[in-house]
């Protein structure tokens, strides 16, 4: 018996390869190199620049940009933790830094003027025992004329108080105060004999 004609069979395609973007080359990163955010600035003329992060005799107060010698930022102000490197980030970080130091500045320096204004035009009053002659028995200090201006409300410190002597005599006196960030102005201050309830004797 004749056998059948073996009937052709489809050849099987082989499954076609996704094609897509080709994933971009890995450049290998060159040894010692680092990214350029946190690589020290380069040392110019045999100094290099490192930011301060605790004061340092003679050389700033943190968050100064200072020039250093390498050997110094590296083997010393850098291992005992006194200073960091200038990289670009942390200079920028640094002159935000200065920037909200800035106008936290102008806003104190603002309300130490409204305060001067304020107490410019106020007067104190401040008792004392005194003599016949209008001579003290004590004294009247920096520290009793800024108790006196907190009394009032007004927030001075008794270093703030700028008197080359106490008084020792009754009177009025134009007395000067420094606040702070060069805001000065003057108080009036009545010294005045202490109120007594005693009955003069008939």
């Amino acid at each position: 018996m004749a056998k059948s004609p073996a009937k052709p069979t489809a050849a099987k395609s082989k499954p076609k390869a996704k094609t897509g973007p080709k994933p971009a080359p890995v450049i290998p990163r060159q040894p010692g190199v680092e990214r350029r955010k946190n690589h020290p600035l380069r040392a110019q003329n045999g100094y290099m620049r490192v930011i301060l992060t605790h004061k340092v005799d003679k050389l700033g107060g943190p968050g100064d940009l200072v020039k250093v010698r390498p050997g110094y930022a590296r083997n010393y102000l850098i291992p005992q933790g006194l200073a960091t490197f200038a990289t670009p980030h942390n200079v920028r970080m640094v002159e935000k830094h200065r920037e909200r130091l800035r106008q936290l500045e102008e806003a104190k320096r603002a309300d130490l003027q409204n305060l001067a204004a304020q107490i410019a035009q106020r007067s104190i009053s401040i008792e004392a025992n005194a003599n016949a002659e209008g001579h003290l028995y004590g004294s009247v200090t920096a520290a009793m004329i800024a108790t006196a201006l907190r009394a009032e409300n007004l927030p001075v410190e008794e270093e703030n108080v700028r008197m080359e002597a106490p008084i020792r005599e009754l009177g009025l006196y134009t007395i000067p105060l420094s606040l702070g960030l060069e805001v000065t102005t003057e108080i009036k201050l009545w010294v005045v004999p202490t109120h007594t309830d005693e009955v003069p004797a008939s």
